[in-house]
């Protein structure tokens, strides 16, 4: 009943306009999209690629759950409206409609069947700098989510204070800068970057940045930024959306991301794996990015992330949390070093939350 109960439909907005949108992640392959919508839940996405892929691997069991004394903490998702919510009280952002279903019912339940105890959620694009569906969520539910808010670089410095009210008054935990969000030709080094960059860390809340075009797009500003400001924290979504080197610049950039780790303040979320694996699930080729990743930056500086909703029809909630433990049976990852990345780095990235988990 539980796989049942986890189910993604799509909204009344046939368009898949939130999906193609350049501020959004990429969406999976036809091919993959095709043989995923045939099936109807994530518990049922989940088992059926975990069946395939990992059978007769002996797959380590996945740490976490009820009667687990390992706390498992998901650092990156997201919810949004209901189509009914959006038309009654928390409408989406002009031309970001979601296509599919992304309300905090259908995470709780996924949540609650993969035995994931807490969650980070990240302001989605579908309600830009909008958050009072996300801020709902928070007050509704204070013991099971943190808030990351999304930094508004306008122009007329109006995202700064925001920026402060959201983290003082709505205790937001964390901001999230995208660089497709600053205006056109500038970077997030410009004088509005840097001044919300400098207010996250005075406020002691830890930037995650979205490097969607690549690392190497970036590395200068991100340098700078962390060298004229070491007291904000910094956080790589998605391994800053390194794939498995393939040539010689892969490998370059993929270089200059580990290099990075000479910041102290900067922490890696291995999340979405779908986005950055070269192959279907359970992802086994990231393995090889975990453990270079490990060896640079040490697994108390990563932290796993699902991406729901969008991981949902790509294998399921459940099939994402079980799929780190099957990557980390490869490298190996010592059960401390697994116990790091499923939850104790973002509990003590951000102490205080999940109290009761």
């Amino acid at each position: 009943m539980a796989a049942r109960s986890c189910r993604f439909l799509y909204s009344s907005s046939s368009s898949p306009i939130a999906t193609t949108s350049p501020l959004l992640s990429p969406t999976p392959s036809a091919a993959t999209r095709r043989k995923l919508l045939l099936s109807s839940t994530c518990g049922t996405i989940a088992s059926a690629a975990a069946a395939s892929a990992m059978e007769g691997q002996g797959a380590p069991a996945a740490p976490g759950g009820k009667g687990s004394a390992i706390v498992v903490v998901d650092s990156h998702l997201h919810v949004w409206a209901s189509p009914q919510q959006a038309a009654e009280r928390y409408p989406y952002f002009p031309g970001q409609e979601p296509p599919i279903r992304g309300d905090v019912d259908l995470l709780l339940q996924c949540m609650d069947e993969a035995g994931v105890d807490g969650a980070l959620i990240v302001q989605p694009i579908n309600h830009m700098f909008d958050h009072s569906l996300v801020t709902s969520v928070l007050k509704k539910y204070p013991s099971k989510f943190i808030g990351c808010c999304l930094a508004n670089p306008a122009d007329d410095g109006s995202g700064i204070k925001q920026l402060e009210h959201l983290i003082v008054q709505e205790k937001y935990r964390a901001v999230r800068f995208n660089p497709n969000l600053w205006p056109s030709g500038q970077k997030m080094t410009n004088e509005v970057g840097r001044s919300l960059f400098a207010k996250a860390g005075e406020l002691g809340a830890p930037v995650g940045i979205m490097v969607m075009k690549g690392i190497s797009t970036y590395i200068q500003e991100i340098e700078e930024l962390c060298t004229d400001y070491p007291k904000t924290t910094v956080i790589f979504d998605h391994m800053a959306f390194c794939k498995p080197p393939m040539n010689i610049e892969e490998e370059k950039a993929f270089t200059s991301f580990l290099e990075l780790s000479r910041f102290p303040q900067i922490y890696v979320k291995y999340s979405a794996l779908f986005r950055i694996s070269r192959e279907a699930y359970p992802y086994e080729d990231t393995s090889q990015l975990l453990s270079r990743v490990i060896s640079s930056y040490g697994a108390n500086r990563i932290m796993w992330g699902s991406d729901f909703p969008f991981v949902v029809p790509e294998c399921g909630y459940k099939g994402a949390k079980e799929a780190i433990s099957h990557v980390a049976g490869k490298i190996p990852v010592s059960s401390s070093d697994l116990e790091w990345i499923l939850g104790k780095t973002v509990t003590q990235l951000f102490q205080g939350a999940w109290v009761s988990a």
